[in-house]
């Protein structure tokens, strides 16, 4: 459901390349010279920039944009919705007048600022949203549940570490159009907008990033296996929500498969000979709780049943594996 305030989100878009277009479509084309036209006027009247204007411009976000952003992080009523570069607050106030949720933007435009609070109380919600005059990298981040963001690729990649060292766990950040860098997203959507640019209709990309836990390292446990008390000694590498591992269990070593990590949810799998020389498989899923994992293990050695055990995690600032194997072979 589309509301009818005047302008749209504090949008930052990036120019628009001048190659041949002869082939995209006449709605297309529009969108193009729309865009075009008001970065030219933009441009042609900006005033010497502060530091986060260097890298984006204000554009209306359309109205169709904000409600698909809330809708791809499943915004509700106990989120708390953060919009960087809120401009008129469209994105805050659509997250809190169709799915009750609170939250505030911040905007270092202060005419913006001004604008969105009043856009916000003529919405009905000015008692659920606010809206702060600061620059984005000030900001407090850690009681977010959502971060919205339409900014230029270069603050979008400044910003990254600023998110990943705030965030909780499990916290969705959500991009019209421009991405985090090699961080690839874990959910993408692209659709035609036709509010946007103006009016003159494009695509619009829509972007859905989970916090990860924090994983890389090395990560000690301990098994009941074949009725004798197993030693797992693991090292873990992390890139974002991507990540290998290793383990050795006496003299032997394996390597995790199936890695999966969403938010503070992690899976993965282990298949490897133990002593007496048994080949056991394992599955394993647990909660990343900092410098604790806690879950389940189900472990099946070759020819035996599937035994469903307690597992915990500890992060170590050691590891065995990298001890002496010696050469006996079992």
């Amino acid at each position: 459901m589309a509301d009818d305030q005047g302008n749209g989100n504090a949008a930052r878009v990036s120019g628009i390349a001048t190659a041949d277009r002869s082939h995209v479509p006449q709605r297309r084309r529009a969108a193009f010279a729309a865009c075009g036209a008001v970065l030219a006027g933009l441009l042609a009247v900006a005033a010497p920039a502060a530091a986060q204007e260097r890298f984006s411009l204000y554009v209306p976000s359309p109205q169709s944009v904000a409600e698909a952003m809330a809708k791809m992080a499943n915004v509700g009523k106990s989120d708390v919705v953060v919009d960087l570069g809120s401009g008129d607050g469209r994105i805050v106030t659509t997250a809190a007048r169709l799915h009750g949720a609170r939250g505030f933007g911040v905007e270092i435009n202060p005419e913006l600022v001004e604008l969105a609070s009043s856009l916000a109380k003529k919405s009905g919600v000015g008692d659920r949203v606010s809206f702060i005059h600061q620059n984005v990298f000030d900001t407090d981040l850690r009681k977010a549940t959502v971060v919205n963001m339409y900014l230029f690729p270069e603050l979008m990649r400044l910003l990254r570490p600023k998110l990943l060292n705030e965030l909780q766990p499990g916290t969705r950040i959500v991009s019209h159009d421009f991405g985090l860098g090699t961080w690839e997203p874990d959910e993408q959507l692209t659709f035609f907008a036709p509010d946007k640019f103006g009016g003159a209709g494009a695509d619009a990309r829509i972007s859905l990033w989970i916090v990860p836990a924090k994983i890389d390292g090395y990560w000690n446990w301990s098994l009941p296996v074949g009725g004798q008390s197993m030693a797992y000694a693991s090292i873990v590498e992390q890139r974002f929500q991507v990540g290998e591992g290793i383990v050795r269990v006496g003299n032997r070593r394996g390597t995790f498969s199936d890695l999966r990590l969403r938010g503070d949810q992690i899976s993965f799998g282990l298949r490897m000979t133990l002593d007496p020389g048994v080949s056991v498989m394992h599955e394993f899923r647990g909660t990343v709780k900092g410098g604790t994992i806690e879950g389940t293990a189900r472990v099946t050695a070759d020819g035996g049943k599937t035994v469903e055990l307690p597992w915990r995690a500890t992060r170590s600032t050691s590891t065995t594996y990298f001890q002496p194997t010696g050469l006996a072979a079992k």
